[in-house]
C-alpha cells in the first residue's frame, strides 16, 4: 500500500508544477478571460484526459520509446509545435477581425475539450517528465508498479483539475469586462499568440531527458 507521506509529497509537487506557466494553463486563462470560466473548465477537462494518455504510456513503458527513439520523440514534438503555431495563428487572425472575435465566442465545449487533449498529448515532454519523476515515488512494498504509476497519474489529474479550475474561475471573473472591450480582447489575443509562438519554439528546441 502506498504510504500517505508519498501521496502528499507527490500531490504537493503536482500542484506546484500545475502552477508553472505553460501552454496548458495559458490556454485555460485565455479562454476563461475571453469567454467565461466554463470555457476554461472544458479545456481543463481536455488536459486532464491527456494526462490519462501520459499516465498509461508511462505505466506500459511506452514513454521509454520517446526517450530512446529520436525519430518518435521528434515526430511527436513537431506535431505539438505545429499545433501551438496553429493556435497562435488563430489568435492573430481573431485579433485582426471584429467578426472573428464574435465567432471565437462560439467555440463549442467539444472543440475546447478536444484542443485540450491534442495540446497535452502532443507534448512528449510530459510523458518523459512522468517517466523521470513517477518512478522515484514508487516502493517495492507498495504493490504492483503499474498500480502505483496509475495512482500517481490520478493525483496529477486531480491537481490539474484543482489548479486549472481555479485559474478558470479567476480569469472568468474578468470575462464580462473583456466582452465589453474590443481593444482589450485584441490585446489578450495578440499576447496569447506571441506566447504560444515562444512555447512552440521552446518545444522544437526540446531534447529527450
Amino acid at each position: 500500500m502506498i504510504i500517505t507521506e508519498t501521496i502528499l509529497t507527490l500531490f504537493a509537487t503536482a500542484i506546484v508544477l500545475a502552477l508553472v506557466p505553460g501552454p496548458d494553463n495559458l490556454f485555460v486563462l485565455t479562454q476563461s478571460a475571453l469567454h467565461g470560466s466554463k470555457s476554461g473548465w472544458y479545456a481543463t477537462l481536455g488536459f486532464s484526459t491527456g494526462l490519462i494518455f501520459h499516465t498509461t504510456a508511462v505505466s506500459l513503458g511506452v514513454a521509454a520509446l520517446f526517450q530512446t527513439s529520436v525519430l518518435a520523440f521528434n515526430l511527436l514534438k513537431l506535431l505539438g509545435a505545429a499545433y501551438l503555431f496553429y493556435l497562435a495563428w488563430r489568435f492573430i487572425q481573431t485579433s485582426n477581425s471584429q467578426v472573428a472575435v464574435r465567432q471565437q465566442a462560439k467555440l463549442t465545449p467539444w472543440l475546447l475539450y478536444r484542443r485540450g487533449i491534442i495540446m497535452n498529448v502532443t507534448n512528449p515532454k510530459v510523458s518523459l517528465f512522468f517517466l523521470a519523476l513517477l518512478p522515484q515515488f514508487t516502493h517495492p512494498d507498495a504493490g504492483p508498479m503499474v498500480f502505483q504509476m496509475i495512482t500517481f497519474g490520478l493525483l496529477f489529474i486531480v491537481a490539474t483539475l484543482i489548479v486549472f479550475g481555479g485559474l478558470a474561475e479567476l480569469a472568468g471573473a474578468i470575462s464580462p469586462w473583456l466582452n465589453r472591450s474590443r481593444s482589450a480582447q485584441r490585446i489578450i489575443h495578440r499576447i496569447a499568440a506571441v506566447v504560444f509562438v515562444v512555447l512552440a519554439i521552446k518545444l522544437l528546441l526540446a531534447e529527450p531527458l
